[in-house]
């Protein structure tokens, strides 16, 4: 005999998934704003320069522009994390010559 399928519980389970993917994404979203230094700028002068790419994305010279520059900047934070793992020798209090931070 057939098991009977709880598509109740499965619909659940798929609002479930959606709904964490979406966090992920805002999640994600947000570290982006706050590792480019988009964060210090105010929300309106935010918005407004998202709406700007938004309206200009329709040109594909401008999108292949916006994607190499966002891969390179991707691949130098990279680096950047890798070499800051490795010469992280330094007390959290140190500069780089020895001396405290005041």
């Amino acid at each position: 005999m057939r098991k009977v399928r709880d598509y109740d519980a499965e619909l659940k389970a798929l609002g479930d998934k959606a709904r964490a993917v979406k966090a992920k994404k805002v999640q994600q979203l947000g570290e982006l704003v706050t590792s480019t230094g988009a964060d210090a700028l105010d929300l309106d002068t935010l918005a407004g320069a998202l709406l700007h790419i938004v309206a200009e994305s329709e040109v594909a010279e401008n999108r292949e522009a916006w994607r190499s520059d966002g891969a390179a900047f991707f691949q130098r934070r990279g680096r950047k994390a890798g070499k800051g793992n490795a010469d992280n020798s330094q007390g959290a209090g140190e500069t780089p010559t020895g001396g405290s931070q005041s």
